[in-house]
Formats: structure tokens, C-alpha cells, sequence
């Protein structure tokens, strides 16, 4: 099911259709450097899984990125609920393949879900939960309006949570 459009993207549902495409990026362990390891086929699939219940409970989760121009799947963005420093919320998450990095697709995306959140769900406030380390994320964080509000250890990795309201 067709969710956002943006001027080169569009966002929808995840199908099981999507495992190999996503598989691939979730394989990449650059892409994934920032998380605990990399997925197998099979873990990609059961995250598929998990965001088709969100889809159903929700009405939000993390939705595939595509291409416009060309139907090309080049990654995931989307809004889930996380524990940020004990608290749920939610949270703007988004994985962008490696070949796609630096052409302004995981702020575009972004951007899109975040006005989704607010205008859409009607959402007050926004979250993201981000390794210190990943300034790539935190400047998409940054570009798309959020603040950063502190910073904390989760499962022992040094984390930096930001928010933006509506």
C-alpha cells in the first residue's frame, strides 16, 4: 500500500516480496556499523514481519523506499514506537542502501514522515534514537528539525536522543 510521496521518492508497506532487497542492505555491514550486527535473510524477513503487525496495530511502522523514476528499492524510513532512555516514543528511523548515502534521499524521506507524523497521526512530537557516533544520522536528524536532548547509554553503547515538536 502506497503511503508518502515525496518529488523522487515514494514510501509503502513492506510485502514479504521485499526480503532480498532489504536483505541485501541489512547484509552490508557498513550500512549496519551502527548496530549490533548485521541480519541474515531470515532476521530480514521476521523485521519485515514485525513492521506488517505494526502496520495493523499501528497504523505506522517502517515503510520500503523507492524510487520514483526508476522503481528502484533503495532503503526503509518510516515511524516506530522505541524505548529512548526509558521512555517510548516515537521515533523517525530510516536505512538508506550505501550506493544511494549522500544524495539527500534519507532527509527527503525523513522529512516526508515527520510531516506524516504530525499532520497525518497527529503526533506531537517526534523522536530519534541514535548512536553518538553517527553523525551521518544525526545531521539528517539535525536538517529535518530536531534537537538534540540528551545523551545516554542503552545496552551499553553510548546513545544521543532528539526530538522535534510539532
Amino acid at each position: 500500500m502506497h503511503i508518502l510521496e515525496t518529488e523522487r521518492l515514494q514510501l509503502r508497506e513492506f510485502t514479504l516480496d521485499d526480503v532480498d532487497a532489504l536483505a541485501t542492505i541489512f547484509a552490508d555491514p557498513i550500512t549496519m556499523q551502527f548496530y549490533p550486527s548485521v541480519k541474515t535473510r531470515e532476521e530480514t524477513k521476521q523485521w519485515i514481519e514485525k513492521n506488517i503487525e505494526r502496520y495493523k496495530k499501528n497504523s505506522f511502522g517502517l515503510w520500503a523506499v523507492v524510487r520514483k523514476d526508476t522503481d528502484e528499492f533503495i532503503g526503509d524510513c518510516g515511524i516506530t514506537i522505541q524505548n529512548i532512555d526509558g521512555e517510548e516514543k516515537p521515533e523517525i528511523g530510516y536505512h538508506i542502501r550505501r550506493g544511494y548515502w549522500k544524495m539527500g534521499y534519507a532527509t527527503e524521506a525523513a522529512t516526508a514522515c515527520r510531516d506524516y507524523g504530525f499532520n497525518v497521526l497527529g503526533l506531537e512530537e517526534l523522536g530519534g534514537d541514535i548512536r553518538a557516533e553517527n553523525f551521518a544520522s544525526r545531521k539528517v536528524a539535525e536538517k529535518i528539525g530536531m534537537k538534540l536532548q540528551k545523551e545516554y547509554i542503552k545496552n551499553g553503547l553510548s546513545m544521543v536522543a532528539y526530538s522535534v515538536k510539532k
